[in-house]
């Protein structure tokens, strides 16, 4: 076996892997091991700009953090972004490259395994060790021809494997044994390791299970991760978990419309961490409470979300709440919806056509095949306070309202635009609220009396440093250090 690289694969989606790769790169990196996270393929609507000017999944970018490095393309070579229930944009090496069904994309998967084994050669060349995240199960049956995510990956590069199961959603016994039992034997003998994550109370009652666990698949449980509660990873496509943190009984309220196709909703992740500012996720057939700010997140399906904000009524909560002065932010794919009218004249996003915006600005939207890329500073007009972002779209806007811009780039450019009444702020900015000084400007201007601001990079900082000593204290770092030592 390749003794530089392990892989991590799950039982199911949202188990521990890429948590589980962000920690061990922090513990590799802490003793000076050149470590550098790897995820074959991607499906994610949360994506993060490189340093080589890309697009990757956001978690890879975490990951890359974890490993003191600055993302890059190679990291995470094949990318899907899903844009309908069938369908998904598919990036390779950092760069869109056309939108694909469900179908078309498994008979592409032999070429998009060359841009994989491309990229991870580069990495091996120049790293100690690769440590690469699988996808979703590798006992998805339907799947497993021309795998390049989990199992397909890991036997052509014949690396070993360590399966994690997340035992707070119950059932993580027969997750384990059900998911060795529908591999192959070759994949069965990859399998270095079995991993229990999330695990609340006195691990000693779990013996028993872990006995036989053992004894049944003859893999070694390599430990049993604790419930890290409050932990804060940006996640990879998933809503996060509630977090339990302490929170002033003066806040603000801020609504956030969960819309089908919502990207990025890791823009939000300084404000629900903030100790003064409850954040809401207002589900299909909730509706949007009294509020003091309404967020549109990022979309990558804008005519479509645009249709079903309308068909929740929220369109019609949005205009009450704005008649009522509440504030409004538009958010990249949101900003876009603000205006009068968003047009896809060659399908990038669905059927070609022309969709009525919410009119609230005085623009309007195309969009076109050049993706905008870019990792961005500037000033929030506000209170001229640093911003700091990346830009991911594909819409050019254009119209009056961007006369009153929300920020100037450093590069020059003006983006986003502020209502004259000052109540709605639209910008293409991903990370709006990650700088401190841009964050408590907004917060200021939606009606809060700022008194403390979470430096939100320590945050996770923080969090990585803390899901590092978990693994530190709790796994079997000898088998670690013999499977990448050879």
């Amino acid at each position: 076996m390749n003794a530089s690289t392990l892989m991590i694969q799950g039982t199911t989606s949202d188990a521990g892997k890429s948590v589980m790769v962000a920690g061990l790169c922090r513990l590799l990196a802490r003793r000076g091991v050149r470590v550098v996270p790897f995820k074959p393929q991607n499906m994610a609507l949360n994506s993060a700009v490189t340093i080589d000017g890309g697009e990757i999944g956001r978690a890879q970018a975490v990951q890359a953090q974890a490993a003191f490095l600055e993302p890059h393309t190679d990291m995470n070579p094949v990318l899907l972004k899903p844009n309908t229930d069938i369908g998904a944009q598919v990036i390779i090496h950092g760069r869109a490259l056309t939108n694909m069904d469900a179908r078309r994309y498994h008979d592409y998967k032999p070429v998009a395994m060359r841009a994989v084994l491309e990229s991870y050669e580069r990495l091996r060349a120049t790293y100690d060790a690769v440590l690469v995240e699988g996808a979703g199960s590798p006992a998805e049956i339907n799947l497993r021809d021309n795998d390049i995510a989990n199992m397909g990956f890991a036997e052509a590069v014949d690396c070993p494997v360590w399966l994690v199961g997340d035992i707070d959603r119950g059932g993580v016994f027969a997750h384990l044994y059900g998911t060795l039992a529908l591999l192959s034997s070759s994949e069965r003998n990859r399998i270095a390791g079995l991993i229990v994550n999330r695990f609340r109370g006195d691990a000693g009652l779990l013996t028993p299970g872990l006995d036989w666990l053992v004894r049944e698949t003859g893999k070694p449980v390599l430990g049993v991760l604790p419930y890290l509660q409050g932990l804060h990873l940006e996640a990879e496509d998933a809503l996060p978990r509630d977090l339990n943190i302490a929170k002033d009984s003066e806040r603000l309220r801020v609504a956030v419309p969960v819309l089908a196709r919502i990207s990025n909703h890791t823009d939000l992740d300084p404000l629900r961490l903030h100790p003064q500012v409850e954040v809401r996720w207002i589900r299909p057939g909730d509706a949007i409470p009294p509020s003091d700010l309404v967020i549109l997140p990022g979309s990558k399906s804008t005519r479509g979300d645009l249709r079903r904000l309308r068909e929740q009524g929220w369109d019609k909560a949005l205009a009450r709440h704005l008649r009522y002065g509440g504030k409004v932010i538009g958010i990249c794919g949101g900003f876009q919806m603000l205006g009068k009218h968003v047009r896809d004249p060659i399908g990038l996003e669905g059927e070609p056509g022309s969709s009525a915006g919410l009119s609230l600005l005085d623009f309007e939207t195309t969009l076109e095949p050049a993706k905008q890329l870019r990792r961005v500073e500037g000033r929030l007009l506000l209170e001229q306070a640093t911003v700091t972002g990346y830009e991911i779209h594909a819409g050019v806007s254009a119209g009056s309202a961007l006369a009153q811009p929300a920020i100037r780039l450093d590069d020059g450019r003006l983006d986003g635009a502020l209502s004259q009444d000052g109540q709605l702020l639209g910008t293409y900015l991903h990370g709006l609220f990650d700088a401190a000084p841009a964050r408590d400007a907004l917060l200021r201007w939606a009606g809060l009396a700022v008194r403390e601001t979470p430096d939100y990079r320590q945050l996770r900082e923080e969090g990585i440093n803390r899901l590092a000593d978990a693994i530190a204290e709790h796994l079997d770092l000898g088998l670690l250090e013999r499977l990448l030592t050879g």
